[in-house]
């Protein structure tokens, strides 16, 4: 059995307005989250985080439109993956990168990894992640993206007693 390496990448996807794409696992229905993923032998970060934004939603990231956050952080591995791992292995490092699309990109599922697909503005995103560091890196990402384009982006919100229309595929 080959293990996967713990060192992985979370890429948080978003369009211009902050808009925030989610991913649902395929085999945990109910669980919403960026893009990840483990690193492969001993390539690069930022190859690892481009071969899963395109393993994992068909989006093929142009050169230099990845953001390295230079960011890690570690966590313990949920024990429902931890027979992934190699024996005693119970702690993952995660590497924080994003990528900024319009709306409007095709995304293509891995339908074995993922069932489907929506785009919520980023405080809702936050709250429908299961994972703390997804979660955090999504509230983060106004103050990152603002240093990084020198843009002034307001994020969108859901009008206040309306419902929000949420494009999924399933």
């Amino acid at each position: 059995m080959t293990y996967k390496k713990p060192v992985s990448v979370l890429v948080v996807i978003h369009s211009p307005a902050l808009e925030i794409l989610l991913i649902e696992r395929a085999a945990h229905p109910g669980y919403w989250q960026s893009v990840t993923g483990s690193q492969e032998d001993d390539e690069p970060l930022p190859t690892t985080a481009t071969r899963e934004v395109f393993e994992e939603t068909g989006i093929h990231a142009a050169a230099g439109a990845l953001q390295d956050w230079q960011l890690s952080q570690q966590y313990d591995i949920f024990p429902q993956w931890r027979h992934r791992y190699a024996p005693g292995v119970t702690r993952n490092t995660e590497h924080v990168f994003s990528l900024c699309v319009p709306r409007d990109t095709p995304i293509v599922l891995a339908p074995n990894e993922h069932r489907a697909w929506r785009w919520l503005p980023l405080r809702e995103a936050a709250e429908a992640c299961f994972s703390w560091s997804n979660r955090d890196a999504i509230l983060a990402l106004p103050q990152r993206f603002t240093a990084l384009s020198g843009a002034s982006v307001q994020p969108k919100h859901a009008p206040q007693g309306q419902n929000q229309s949420i494009k999924t595929n399933t």
